[in-house]
């Protein structure tokens, strides 16, 4: 879907009052299990990019080019809005004009950015520093301009990583996040906070919607406890990542110790799975659906007539 009407999707969800939770996706396949669970909204999580696409960890190896390349695919494959992590922005202020202007392009709802010197880090691994609040606020002053002129619905989410630097605290927290307000930003994102008190007080202090990051150094967070803090939005960005990855480790290294006996229990195990028929989830049956719309009818019969294997229903 068009960029304009994911990113008014985005914001008639943050218009409401529930609490947006917003799993991470690292592909297309990943997002549209998102969607099919019944989520809202998917983030394009930067971290498990760099693991699936690159299988590195997440120091700021994926460049603009790749997750803009992610964000078009998962777009383009799903009725939700996406937000994808922009990481620092790919440069200083004038960077983040083309930064912003091919995240728009790629059709999602927004993106999320830090204030980390580059290359970057996770926000929840030690080791992280930050630019000067006025460079940071440049970019998303820069930022904003570009979202104003192409796409006013699309939302600017300004991440702050001052908790989590040596010497961080929450005054700083708040004091970044003031300024990111005034730039222009739609959402404040303060990465690595530790407790439910300072979670509160970040709340209580800036007056912007919050995302919060459930994860890491961060307290597992119930969902009544977010609507008491007044969170507009958590994520759990590397579910899928973690998830998966766990599930394919299991099976090959059964498959290895067992090899045809564990693919047929495999098999057998998932069948009624609602992705046990890998074919009919990816879609086939649209694609045949088409081919009867669109297609010569005679080369249509002529392709599936006799023809063996998965056959993909006529109805659609």
């Amino acid at each position: 879907m068009p960029s304009g009407k994911m990113s008014k999707a985005f914001r008639d969800l943050l218009a409401g009052t529930e609490v947006i939770v917003k799993p991470g996706a690292h592909n297309a396949l990943s997002a549209k299990i998102i969607e099919e669970a019944g989520f809202k909204s998917c983030g394009i999580s930067g971290y498990a990019v760099s693991a699936t696409l690159l299988g590195k960890p997440d120091v700021g190896l994926v460049t603009l080019n790749e997750m803009v390349m992610m964000s078009r695919y998962i777009a383009g494959a799903v009725n939700i809005p996406a937000i994808a992590d922009a990481d620092t922005g790919y440069g200083n202020a004038i960077n983040v004009i083309r930064t912003v202007e091919d995240f728009i392009g790629a059709g999602v709802a927004g993106i999320h950015m830090e204030d980390q010197v580059a290359p970057k880090r996770c926000g929840h691994v030690a080791g992280k520093q930050i630019i000067p609040t006025e460079e940071a606020a440049g970019k998303f002053r820069a930022a904003a301009r570009v979202r104003d002129e192409l796409d006013p619905d699309f939302v600017l989410i300004a991440r702050t990583d001052a908790r989590g630097v040596a010497g961080g605290s929450v005054d700083a927290v708040v004091e970044r996040s003031k300024a990111y307000i005034d730039a222009g930003v739609d959402m404040i994102f303060p990465e690595g906070l530790t407790t439910k008190d300072e979670i509160a007080e970040v709340c209580d202090r800036v007056d912007a919607p919050i995302h919060y990051n459930r994860t890491g150094v961060s307290p597992m967070l119930t969902m009544a406890e977010l609507e008491e803090l007044g969170i507009a939005m958590v994520s759990f960005a590397t579910g899928a990542l973690r998830s998966s990855a766990r599930a394919m480790w299991d099976f090959m290294h059964q498959f290895k110790e067992e090899d045809v006996a564990h693919q047929t229990a495999f098999l057998e195990e998932i069948k009624d799975h609602p992705v046990g028929d890998i074919h009919a989830f990816m879609g086939f049956d649209s694609i045949r659906a088409l081919e009867e719309k669109y297609l010569p009818s005679e080369e249509v019969l002529a392709k599936y007539e006799g023809s063996v294997g998965f056959m993909p229903t006529t109805e659609g």
